[in-house]
């Protein structure tokens, strides 16, 4: 009988064990699956010969055969007969190296992350639903599906990934399925449309709305106007001042009288309810070498593994195109063909407002809205939540767009006003694809123009050049018609007068065409100058970035792709250049202020650190021990001068001026040319302290910050002080899987220098262009093309973009074409 009870024991633990194994519990895996040689990780194993070097595939619904070409940096050149094949083989293609993570980032804008990691991402979930991200992509995918060719090209794709997917069993799944335990879905078009409203989010989705609002509660109209101006960094303008209209201005809606009063401080305003960067250029034939353009792009985005970019060249009937795309997302975003090349940076323009809301009870079924009670629309979403049984949670939709939160709760952003209604241009139909299936056909400017006029959100700077010597730029996008200052402030949600009232006409976007100067450029600074007629926003990145570029093309002469290249790795700070030399001189003193403050003692720490200081170049070089204490001393500067009056101290959701404004504040106001600080700006003191603080008794205390903190990370001052060293460039697994991702590179660079290397932001993908006869391109992105961490294509791209080199890009004009650096060829047939 005992035995018989240790047998059954016996048997109850192996069973309990082998579930236990083969079951994924909390954050923990199921080990005995993973670790299967038969189909655990091991099989994710790649090494150079599991890459076939010819190969024919026998693929389903195929219409001719395809054939593609692989290039040593394991690129596909894809030469098929027809469009339906071109874009079948690039979503097969693009899925075979980075299925994995076209899938996961259409999971999280769709806010179904709960699917597969549990309740911890229900909250995330939850706000992505109510952002409205879903909402937008289904209108979106039903405005590029009435078109026949978008269609086509959105459908064929699909087919493509699914016949990828359709081929894998269990064994084959790239190895972030086993350790998340979860299995890939069929792909569908409104995947692709979801990636584009994800990217709207990640570029469009800021707002200063509620902050804003809360700065003109709290201190008035006047102090808005005084540190909140708009465009305050309007000097280096995309398209430059006085460039000539060519279009008659529509009429802009007149400002109610009721917010201009409000501004006026004539009545108080109502009171509502309770944070990636780019640059590209374009130089004329007069400028280069060759006397024909070179155009380069570099888009700054957030820096993981795999790479957000995917290299391609497409060729079919009409098009042959080179360039990178989204994975998941058909056609190129940015690249080239025969005759053109594009790139595109962020705009920042305002197109996302909140609206302040009156219901008619607490039921919030009803709103008031042009002079009568208006339905609320509810929508019920469905949230899958790994583990436990689904959550249901509706979502109030009003003729502006959602309500995000309509209940009192903690909200997922802070930014988010609760029971207001967010308008956005991203919840909008639009036809993004077919821009960018025109533009990868386009031979000449007005080609360039018409593929423009489809494109929508997320509004973006999009550079040209072609081989008729013709460059532009264009920030392009859906803009509402606004009157000025429209959506700076949380909006009467009541009044229709508040209301978008139509769009700005799309060829009435901010544009130039071969300017006198002989170049063109952006780094998301203003779009235009004061002379362009419609309102666009009031506040864009700082314009370090795009003086530097434009100082350094107004010298270029002769110049050649390797001009470009240079330019898109400079490194020096313009706000470093302009802000350092007043730093020093105040802190150390002068014949004003002498006899103020006690001088540095010679022996300290600060008094080395200024000694650095005071020898640097501003170049934020890997080396640079100086760029590490002026980005600490700098920002916690910025820091003692705001927070006790628009930080959290302030004890409302509120933001710091613009870097435009504080240091005009700081170079102008501050006293600091006058005797012991007289007249300095109110703004100096420290409303916390009983002390009345001079801009002295800030710099110091910041100098000794800076420097007392890189004491305590690296000891006293040295070559461990290295701005690489402090800076940290980390490149990250998508999901934040330890181990999967590359730290600490040393690389040089500043967010603020054109090289726009942060911590974890940066150049995504660098790309010059040299248009002619016979064109040529160079690119780099840091990672690999490979989604597999055990490929050699995973990140083999790093170190030459972590040292500013760029690859010569194989652009092939026919399938047969001799390469001496292509490799592995494929052939793609129809599955009989």
């Amino acid at each position: 009988m005992l035995r018989i009870l240790k047998a059954g024991l016996a048997l109850l633990l192996t069973l309990a064990l082998t579930w236990a194994l083969n079951t994924k519990l909390g954050d923990v895996p199921p080990v005995a699956r993973l670790l299967s040689p038969y189909r655990g990780i091991w099989q994710n194993g790649e090494a150079e010969a599991d890459f076939a070097a010819q190969q024919t595939l026998q693929l389903p619904g195929l219409h001719q055969p395809v054939r593609v070409r692989f290039d040593d940096r394991r690129v596909p050149h894809i030469f098929a007969e027809n469009e339906h094949d071109l874009y079948y083989a690039q979503g097969y293609l693009t899925a075979h190296d980075r299925l994995w993570q076209m899938e996961f980032m259409t999971r999280v804008a769709a806010g179904r992350i709960s699917e597969v990691v549990g309740p911890k991402a229900l909250e995330y979930d939850r706000f992505q639903r109510r952002m409205g991200l879903p909402y937008g992509a289904e209108n979106t995918l039903r405005e590029m599906l009435r078109n026949d060719t978008t269609r086509l090209v959105l459908e064929s794709y699909a087919a493509g990934v699914n016949a990828y997917i359709n081929s894998l069993s269990p064994k084959d799944y790239p190895f972030e399925y086993k350790l998340l335990d979860y299995a890939p879905e069929p792909w569908q078009p409104l995947k692709s449309a979801l990636l584009l409203k994800l990217m709207a989010w990640d570029l469009s989705g800021r707002s200063d709305d509620l902050r804003l609002s809360n700065i003109l509660s709290k201190y008035g109209p006047e102090v808005v106007r005084d540190l909140f101006p708009d465009y305050p960094n309007r000097t280096d303008a995309i398209v430059p001042p006085g460039t000539p209209l060519e279009f008659e201005p529509r009429p802009v809606p007149p400002t109610p009288p009721s917010f201009t009063a409000a501004m006026a401080g004539k009545l108080p305003q109502r009171e509502p309810d309770p944070e990636l960067g780019s640059n590209n250029f374009a130089v004329a034939g007069s400028r280069s070498a060759s006397g024909l353009p070179l155009l380069a792009n570099d888009p700054h985005l957030q820096l993981n593994l795999p790479s957000i970019w995917y290299q391609a060249q497409l060729h079919a009937p009409g098009v042959n195109v080179y360039g990178v795309t989204i994975p998941g997302a058909p056609t190129i975003i940015i690249g080239f063909n025969e005759d053109v090349a594009w790139g595109v940076t962020n705009v920042g323009g305002d197109v996302l407002d909140w609206y302040q809301l009156k219901f008619r009870d607490a039921r919030q079924r009803e709103y008031w809205h042009e002079g009568r009670w208006k339905p609320v629309r509810r929508v019920v979403e469905r949230i899958a939540v790994r583990g436990q049984p689904d959550r249901l949670d509706t979502v109030l939709y009003t003729h502006h767009g959602p309500i995000v939160y309509d209940q009192q709760e903690k909200v997922f952003n802070k930014q988010t006003p609760i029971r207001h209604a967010l308008r956005w241009t991203a919840h909008d139909g639009g036809n993004e694809v077919l821009a960018f299936y025109r533009l990868n056909r386009a031979h000449s400017y007005p080609d360039y123009r018409r593929a423009l006029r489809m494109y929508a959100s997320p509004a973006q700077n999009f550079i040209f050049a072609d081989n008729r010597n013709e460059i532009a730029i264009q920030p392009n996008g859906r803009f509402p018609l606004k009157w000025p200052d429209q959506g700076k402030f949380i909006l009467d949600g009541t009044d229709a007068r508040y209301d978008w009232q139509g769009w700005i006409p799309m060829e009435q976007n901010p544009h130039v065409k071969d300017p006198a100067r002989g170049f063109v450029s952006s780094a998301n600074q203003p779009s235009a100058g004061f002379d362009y007629p419609y309102y666009l926003g009031w506040d864009y990145a700082p314009s370090d970035r795009g003086h530097r570029i434009n100082e350094r093309l107004t010298q270029l002469r002769g110049a050649t792709p390797d001009s470009l290249r240079n330019l898109q790795n400079d490194n020096l700070g313009v706000n470093a250049r302009q802000m350092l030399p007043w730093m020093l001189s105040t802190v150390t003193g002068s014949k004003m202020t002498d006899n103020c403050f006690l001088p540095l003692l010679p022996n300290s720490p600060e008094y080395a650190a200024v000694g650095a200081l005071a020898q640097w170049n501003y170049r934020y070089e890997s080396d640079a021990v100086a760029a590490s204490v002026f980005e600490l001393w700098y920002n916690d500067l910025v820091k003692r001068l705001w927070d006790d009056d628009f930080g959290s101290a302030a004890g409302l959701e509120m933001r710091y001026p613009s870097r435009a404004r504080t240091n005009q504040l700081l170079l102008r106001e501050s006293g600091s040319m006058l005797t012991c600080f007289q007249k300095a700006s109110p703004w100096i003191d420290d409303r916390t302290t009983a002390k009345r603080e001079n801009v002295h008794d800030l710099l110091t205390a910041s100098l000794h910050f800076a420097v007392d903190s890189l004491t305590r990370k690296f000891g006293p001052m040295g070559p461990k002080w290295a701005w690489a060293n402090q800076k940290s460039t980390d490149i990250n697994h998508l999901a934040n899987l330890t181990g999967f991702g590359r730290q600490d590179i040393d690389c040089p660079g500043s967010p603020g220098s054109v090289n726009a290397t942060g911590p974890r932001n940066g150049p995504s993908w660098r790309m010059v262009v040299a248009l002619g006869p016979q064109v040529k391109a160079y690119g780099i992105f840091p990672g690999g093309q490979s989604g597999n961490p055990a490929s050699a294509y995973y990140d083999d791209m790093i170190e030459s973009w972590r040292v500013g080199k760029l690859d010569e890009l194989v652009f092939l004009r026919a399938a047969d074409e001799n390469h001496p650096r292509l490799g592995a060829a494929w052939r793609l047939e129809a599955r009989p």
